[in-house]
């Protein structure tokens, strides 16, 4: 008989191997976070961009609403600025603001380098579950966080950094394919310019075959089919991003909700335009224009601080052609408006539907 205990339930004392990505910038609300743990998930709050003051209220916020286990991702450390081409840049953003009526341009930037208080703050509210992207904790945050208890996820999209990631204690793997939709967890880019892009059903056995820590699989997933497909891959669980994208309790602003609705397979590209890091989102006239322009973004996290009064007009507006419309490939899967616990409530009778023998 087909148990949906399996080992990332029993690591992370939740009921269903269900996790919600955390996903920066807005849609991952503590109202979401909290909604999915109640409904047997492990929720997931993307705390990469929120100042220390936003994160420590968003934690205690999680906390009033769940009693069950949630997780917090960081970034594993923050990259170093690199401005020395703002001038070059500045002429192939301008044009977007001038359109959006952004009359204020800062003389310079620095971007906000939170990953270790993020971390202490972590500690500091006893957040039961880390995961971090881009890489791993260093080794004495590490040894920190099991000290005191605290469970670390790490995100890895090819078996070496999976093999890496087990070697620096992590208690999880999640072996993020290229369909997975914003930021994925690449370690390093010297080596992969637009991230690896290892497609999940190649890359989780893999994983699996090469550590011994369980795997969650991600990138592509979106219900009950998914589920089944990645444990018969030998995940022990799947994380899903996008399919909480449209989700009631989600923080993703209307005009992202519509584009992502109104999307399918065939949408989403691989940018750099946004951020300076590869990421997967609909493409819009900012990706095609700034492309055109045949101008190279800043490297990350420079491109990402020039672009937020871009983003944040354009949502302010509800112009998604100059958002960072963050997405998967599997939007046509989608249904608007359902609570999480409905969203997780139909991947599991779907999946136990699949496994009942005739």
């Amino acid at each position: 008989m087909l148990t949906w205990k399996t080992d990332i339930c029993k690591l992370f004392n939740i009921r269903y191997p269900i996790i919600q990505a955390g996903m920066a910038g807005g849609p991952t609300t503590a109202e979401l976070v909290a909604a999915v743990c109640e409904a047997g998930g492990l929720g997931t709050l993307g705390a990469a961009y929120l100042t220390p003051e936003d994160l420590r209220k968003a934690i205690r916020q999680i906390k009033e609403r769940t009693s069950q286990p949630f997780a917090v991702n960081i970034f594993s450390e923050s990259s170093e600025d690199d401005y020395s081409r703002l001038a070059e840049v500045q002429q192939a953003l301008n044009p977007f603001r001038k359109e959006l009526g952004i009359e204020e341009i800062p003389a310079a930037y620095a971007s906000p380098n939170w990953s270790r208080q993020q971390f202490d703050i972590c500690l500091e509210l006893q957040v039961p579950i880390i995961s971090t992207a881009f890489g791993c904790l260093p080794t004495e945050q590490t040894i920190m966080a099991k000290e005191q208890g605290i469970r670390l996820i790490a995100m890895a999209t090819t078996v070496r950094e999976a093999i890496e990631a087990e070697q620096a204690g992590v208690d999880a793997i999640v072996a993020q394919g290229s369909e997975a939709g914003g930021h994925r967890g690449t370690f390093s880019l010297e080596e992969h310019p637009m991230g690896a892009l290892v497609g999940t059903i190649s890359l989780v056995p893999q994983i699996v075959d090469a550590v011994k820590v369980p795997v969650i699989a991600a990138g592509g997933i979106a219900d009950g089919r998914g589920l089944i497909a990645s444990l018969a891959l030998g995940a022990k669980g799947v994380q899903m991003g996008t399919r909480f994208l449209l989700a009631a309790e989600s923080g993703a602003s209307s005009s992202h909700k519509q584009a992502v609705a109104e999307s399918t397979e065939e949408s989403t590209v691989i940018t750099k335009s946004f951020s300076g890091r590869p990421a997967r989102g609909l493409r819009n006239r900012f990706i095609t224009e700034f492309e055109e322009a045949g101008i190279a973004p800043l490297t990350f996290p420079s491109q990402n601080t020039v672009t937020k009064d871009i983003r944040a007009a354009a949502a302010q507006q509800g112009n998604s052609e100059f958002m960072s419309l963050w997405a998967g490939q599997t939007t046509r899967m989608l249904e608007d408006g359902r609570s999480a616990k409905e969203i997780i409530d139909s991947i599991m009778k779907q999946a136990e539907a699949l496994c009942k023998t005739e």
